[in-house]
C-alpha cells in the first residue's frame, strides 16, 4: 500500500524541464491510482544538497546510528534526507541527463543519502542495503540518443543510477526516458509519446 510519494526533481531548469513536466504526467497516474498518499516533494534547484567534506567522511565513520547523527552538525543534512527517503513507500525521481551521467544536484543528494553504516553495510561479499526496497521510477531527459539503435553517445546514468540505489536497498526501478530533446519541435513531440507510451506499460 503506498500511503507516501516523495518526489526529487534534479534539473537546474525546475519546473521548466522536460524531465520535470513529464514527472508531472507520471505524478497525476501515481496519485490518480493512491489519492490519499501524501506526496512530499523537493527541487534540487531551490534547495540543493551539501556538498560532503573532511567533516562529514570523518563523522560518518562514528555516527552511524540515526539518533547519533542528528546531533552531530556535520551529518544532519544527510540525516534529513534519509529520513525523508525512509518515511517513504514510492519514490519519483526526474533528471537531465548531463555529459551523459548525473547532474551535480543529484550527485550531492546521492552522496549525502548513501551512506556508510546507515543505509548500507560493508560485508566481505560486497554492500548490503539498509532501506527497504520500494518502486522507484526515473523520468530523464536527453537532448541525444542513449538507449536503441539511434544512440550515438554512451549512458553513464542508467547503470549509476541501479548500481547506487541498489547499494542502499532500492532495487525496484522503473526508466521513463525523454531522448532526442535537442533535435526540434519534432523530436520532442516524438519523445513526449514514446514516454507516455512507457507510462502506459508501467
Amino acid at each position: 500500500m503506498v500511503t507516501a510519494i516523495l518526489r526529487i526533481d534534479c534539473s537546474p531548469k525546475a519546473d521548466a524541464a522536460h524531465s520535470s513536466r513529464m514527472a508531472d504526467e507520471l505524478m497525476a497516474a501515481i496519485t490518480r491510482a493512491h489519492p490519499a498518499a501524501k506526496v512530499t516533494r523537493r527541487v534540487l534547484a531551490d534547495s540543493p544538497s551539501d556538498l560532503v567534506d573532511a567533516g562529514f567522511a570523518a563523522a560518518m565513520m562514528t555516527h552511524q546510528s540515526a539518533e547519533s547523527a542528528r546531533e552531530h552538525p556535520a551529518l544532519k543534512p544527510s540525516e534529513t534526507l534519509i529520513t525523508e527517503l525512509e518515511a517513504t513507500d514510492l519514490l519519483v525521481l526526474s533528471t537531465p541527463m548531463h555529459n551523459f551521467t548525473v547532474p551535480a544536484a543529484l550527485k550531492a543528494w546521492i552522496d549525502q543519502v548513501v551512506r556508510f553504516g546507515r543505509t548500507f553495510r560493508s560485508t566481505p561479499d560486497g554492500k548490503i542495503g539498509l532501506l527497504k526496497d520500494r518502486p522507484a521510477y526515473i523520468v530523464i531527459a536527453s537532448g541525444g540518443f542513449f538507449s536503441d539503435d539511434r544512440a550515438r553517445q554512451p549512458d553513464h546514468l542508467t547503470p549509476y543510477l541501479r548500481d547506487i540505489l541498489a547499494t542502499i536497498g532500492i532495487k525496484d526501478i522503473r526508466f521513463v526516458l525523454l531522448e532526442g530533446l535537442a533535435r526540434g519541435a519534432d523530436a520532442v513531440d516524438e519523445a513526449y509519446q514514446r514516454a507516455r507510451a512507457a507510462l502506459e506499460t508501467l
